[in-house]
Parts: structure tokens; C-alpha cells; sequence
């Protein structure tokens, strides 16, 4: 059993400490990077929806059995919170889906990844009843400033799906509130449990239910179907991906605040440009680098200002 394990007593025990603040630095960082490869892996070389459905299934089905057999069943009322859980990852889930068929992966990134933290800043406030000293605050602004800097420069100069910009923009910062939604939400759940892997196995398990009968639907009304083998290898490198990104982030959102983690995972615009200048071949010029660089920036002062 997970709960006997020497590793779940001991990050029980650093909750709140500054082993456990560190410990969240490094996790946040880490879903940063992963994030961006999972998003990457969204909107490449497949159709969003057929890409979405095969990590979740993927996901889904491997952590089946760590909830089943192996983690401690969850208490009676964690059943709401789950059902809460799933409604808003499916929402945002569309929503994300929705913007990448209608914009290029630099262009929609950066506003999903800066509408999130300052909304989930606010919902860790309200919430959690987290606060930010001044330099903190400033910090965001600096990260904010660099995201969204981002987004205007790819909404003035970006010539390609020009006709759905607009669109994806909208749909960019809608999907941009869901992640505020669920990064507090989710922290909420994993903190309302005593054993944190409960919740991630369960999370997993639920969550991959519903995007794989969309998908599926969708593949079979296509005219020309993409092949599943190679759908599936994706499908499962982003399942193990999702599990190393999400698990990180809401393991970090446990052990320290919620805010900061949060603020901390939108360094991930940084690698997502990098990827799409790197794999997915999308132009990032020297004023595109110099607003990643205020991303990274703004990242920084957020944790020194703690």
C-alpha cells in the first residue's frame, strides 16, 4: 500500500515546512516543462479532440489500478469533490480543444497560461486565505506583462489563421479561467484527503472517462482517419506526461501555497514557445524571447518576494 510507503510519510510530514516549500519549487517547475510538453503534444501533429481522447484513455486506464488496489479508497466525502473535479477538467477541457483548432499554439498558450494565475492568485486568497507581500505582486505583474505581451504581439504581427484569431482568443482566456478554476479547486480536493495519492489515482482514473467517447466519435466521422497506432503512442507518452505534470502541481498546491505554485507552473509559456519554435516549427523572433525572458523574470522575483 501507498500509505505505507516511506516517501507518503514523508511528504505528509514536510506540509507547510520549508523542506516542503522547496520541494513545491522544484514540482512547480517541473509541471512548468511538462505542461508545455503536454500541451505540445495536444495541438501537433493530430487533431486536438483525437489527441485529448487518447491521453486521456491512456491515463485513465493506468491509473485504474493504483486507485482500485493499491491507494486507500477515498473517504465518504471526497465523492462531491470528485464529481466537482471532473465537471470543471471537462469544461476546460473542450475549451482548450476549441482554441487550438482555431489558433496556432504560440498565439493560445501564453493567454491560457496568463489568465490562470492571477485568477487563481485571487481563488487562493478567497480560499485558502493565501497572500502575496507587495514584491510578490509585483512579480506577477512582470510575469503578467510578458504572457499577455506575448499575446499582443502575436494577435498584431501573427498573419496566419488570421480569420479565427479573434475566436481563439476568447476561447484562450475562457479556458485561461477553468485553469484558475481547477488549479484552486484541485488543491482543495488533494488537501481534503489524508492520503494525497488517493486523490491523483482517483483524479486520473475519472478524469480519462470523458474525452475518449468524444474522440472516438469524432475519428469515426472523419473521411480520412488517421491511423491508431500512432495515436495511441501519443496517447500514452501524454498519459505519463499528464501523470508527472498534473500529479506534480497539485502535490505542490499540498505542500505549500497555492498562489505561488501556480504563479510558478506559467514559466511553462517560456518552454511552450520554445517548443513551438523548436517541433513545431512556428516563428519566435528576438521581441518574442525578450517578453519570455519578463515571464521568466516575473517567475523569479514571485519566489525571492516569499
Amino acid at each position: 500500500m501507498l500509505d505505507d510507503l516511506a516517501v507518503t510519510d514523508w511528504l505528509i510530514s514536510i506540509e507547510g515546512t520549508a523542506t516542503g516549500h522547496q520541494v513545491a519549487l522544484m514540482l512547480a517547475i517541473m509541471a512548468a516543462f511538462l505542461h508545455a510538453v503536454f500541451g505540445a503534444l495536444q495541438k501537433g501533429r493530430h487533431d486536438p479532440w483525437l489527441t485529448r481522447g487518447a491521453i486521456d484513455a491512456s491515463y485513465g486506464l493506468m491509473a485504474a489500478p493504483f486507485a482500485l488496489f493499491v491507494v486507500p479508497w477515498p473517504e465518504p466525502h471526497m465523492w462531491p469533490i470528485f464529481a466537482a473535479v471532473w465537471v470543471i477538467h471537462v469544461i476546460y477541457k473542450v475549451l482548450q480543444a476549441m482554441a487550438y483548432t482555431r489558433g496556432a499554439y504560440t498565439v493560445v498558450y501564453p493567454v491560457v497560461r496568463g489568465t490562470g494565475p492571477l485568477f487563481a492568485v485571487i481563488g487562493a486568497y478567497l480560499i485558502f486565505d493565501e497572500t502575496f507581500s507587495g514584491v510578490q505582486w509585483f512579480g506577477v505583474a512582470v510575469l503578467l506583462s510578458g504572457i499577455f505581451g506575448l499575446a499582443i504581439y502575436n494577435l498584431l504581427y501573427l498573419e496566419a489563421e488570421r480569420d479565427t484569431l479573434n475566436v481563439a482568443l476568447a476561447l484562450a482566456v475562457l479556458t485561461g479561467l477553468f485553469v484558475a478554476l481547477y488549479t484552486t479547486y484541485d488543491a482543495y480536493g488533494i488537501r481534503a484527503t489524508a492520503n494525497p495519492f488517493t486523490f491523483l489515482a482517483w483524479f486520473f482514473m475519472i478524469d480519462g472517462t470523458a474525452m475518449p467517447p468524444v474522440a472516438l466519435r469524432r475519428w469515426l466521422k472523419m473521411e480520412n482517419r488517421p491511423a491508431l497506432g500512432p495515436l495511441m503512442v501519443r496517447g500514452v507518452i501524454g498519459g505519463i506526461v499528464a501523470f508527472l505534470s498534473f500529479g506534480a502541481i497539485m502535490m505542490a498546491t499540498r505542500l505549500d501555497k497555492v498562489g505561488e505554485a501556480a504563479v510558478l507552473r506559467e514559466t511553462s509559456t517560456v518552454f511552450a514557445a520554445l517548443i513551438g519554435w523548436l517541433v513545431l516549427k512556428e516563428t519566435v523572433g528576438p521581441r518574442r524571447i525578450a517578453l519570455m525572458a519578463l515571464i521568466a523574470l516575473g517567475a523569479v522575483i514571485v519566489e525571492m518576494g516569499g
